[in-house]
């Protein structure tokens, strides 16, 4: 009997001393001044309304989860899409029609305010900025407004960052958001019977 309390006595002990050792999630600040995430944001889904090639106004949408151990807020997202060198394979993003919201596409919560939202044609790359930012906890959803879908069918990959809030921020890349584009005549992956 004396094992199983003498143990009992010894992990309770251990607990409790991590518990007042380990700090809250903060964010992890170089010497040079730069923060990062103490646990990125992940990447959970992406889509667009429109899958054909050429369609007009479709709506790409790509869905983080902000950790509750982030350690910092969501400042800023960037979305670039990747071998766009070939016009036929080039979308044309429209920032100021961007728009964000606290949940999924299939869940929708208030809508958040953006701040700076630009894009950069020659690099293919859009960058949002959440104003205020996202806190640590959140599922957010950004809706991204396209001129039109490419010229081309094929798979298009767009790579998502995350910047923790404020001016030195280094951005933690999450992965790509994956888009299938198909011909008007072109089969889809799925059914819709």
């Amino acid at each position: 009997m004396r094992t199983p309390t003498w143990l009992s006595a010894t992990l309770a002990a251990t607990i409790g001393f991590a518990a007042i050792l380990s700090p809250t999630a903060q964010a992890v600040q170089l010497s040079d001044g730069r923060v990062y995430f103490e646990r990125p944001p992940s990447l959970v889904d992406s889509g667009t309304t429109r899958n054909r090639v050429s369609a007009y106004n479709p709506t790409y949408y790509f869905t983080l989860e902000v950790p509750q151990d982030a350690g910092e807020p969501l400042g800023r997202i960037e979305i670039a899409q990747q071998n766009a060198s070939n016009f036929v394979r080039r979308v044309e993003f429209e920032p100021e029609d961007s728009r964000a919201f606290i949940g999924t596409r299939g869940d929708r919560g208030e809508a958040l305010t953006l701040g700076n939202v630009t894009a950069d044609e020659e690099n293919q790359t859009v960058s949002i900025t959440f104003d205020p930012p996202v806190p640590p906890g959140t599922v957010v959803t950004l809706g991204l407004k396209v001129e039109r879908n490419p010229r081309s069918e094929g798979v298009y990959l767009f790579g998502v960052t995350a910047f923790p809030s404020g001016e030195a921020a280094y951005g933690q890349f999450l992965g790509y958001g994956r888009f299938n584009f198909y011909e008007a005549g072109g089969s889809l992956p799925f059914s819709w019977r």
